[in-house]
């Protein structure tokens, strides 16, 4: 469709990180997914933020499956029927929304491909003010630098987890930004879980208790361990690192603000 996630969007050249598995590239207009066609969902998800020039676009557009590769290698609609699970964007609607307001507008509208979701219970994805608030928590910092900030999203692909309608529903998803500190690439992970909100027991999604979903700052190395994705120079990019703080803590997070940056 377009050229997707650029490598020289940052000041230092930033590759995709990669899965260990074999994965289908696509590519969208200043994103891109890597697609594992067993699991039907992304391994990595990589997107260009340009916040200095971000539009308010309208929300547009439909679920669908991407023509490009065959249907039973995607977690279509059918998987979303009839039950608490939510279509939860892995590259968020609005960050690729930046620049001419045509481009702007096309690149929002592809985020609504299937490759780009992932199944969220219900009160994991309507966690509006901590988890889907990281990157603008994120480019506010980077503010004082380039205000650019590449992020990589997936659910965490796991040999546990639940079967679900053909697929197996992911219970904890990871994300990474990257932005061009002082001193070069600076990185901070996060991890989501949502495994007190998932119950697949008699093909049913069970009602989550209030409050069940946590998200956790995390090192990039454990994040890297937990996949099995090669994620360069970023564990050494790591901020935690580099403040010398413990790397061997998730620190969990109630606001957006708790964050070290």
């Amino acid at each position: 469709m377009t050229d997707g996630y650029d490598a020289g969007f940052l000041a230092t050249p930033l590759p995709m990180p990669l899965p260990a598995p074999e994965v289908r590239e696509l590519t969208y207009p200043r994103f891109s997914v890597l697609l594992e066609p067993q699991r039907r969902l992304a391994a990595v998800t990589a997107v260009n933020i340009d916040g200095a020039h971000l539009r308010e676009v309208p929300r547009a557009g439909d679920w669908r499956l991407d023509p490009r590769i065959p249907a039973e290698q995607q977690t279509g609609p059918d998987v979303y029927a009839r039950n608490d699970l939510d279509r939860g964007h892995l590259v968020r609607r609005r960050d690729p929304g930046w620049g001419a307001p045509d481009e702007a507008r096309d690149a929002t509208e592809a985020t609504f491909f299937y490759p780009n979701a992932a199944p969220q219970a219900a009160g994991f994805n309507q966690s509006k003010d901590l988890w889907l608030g990281l990157e603008d928590h994120v480019l506010a910092y980077a503010e004082t630098t380039d205000q650019r900030v590449s992020v990589f999203t997936a659910p965490v692909l796991a040999d546990g987890d639940p079967p679900y309608r053909g697929i197996r529903i992911p219970l904890r998803f990871w994300k990474v930004a990257v932005w061009q500190g002082p001193n070069g690439l600076a990185s901070t992970g996060f991890i989501l879980d949502q495994s007190e909100l998932v119950d697949t027991s008699e093909d049913l999604l069970a009602s989550p208790p209030l409050g069940a979903f946590r998200t956790f700052q995390a090192p990039i190395a454990d994040i890297a361990d937990l996949t099995g994705i090669d994620f360069g120079p970023l564990s050494d990019a790591d901020v935690l690192k580099a403040q010398t703080l413990r790397t061997d803590v998730w620190r969990a997070l109630v606001t957006a603000h708790e964050i070290i940056l």
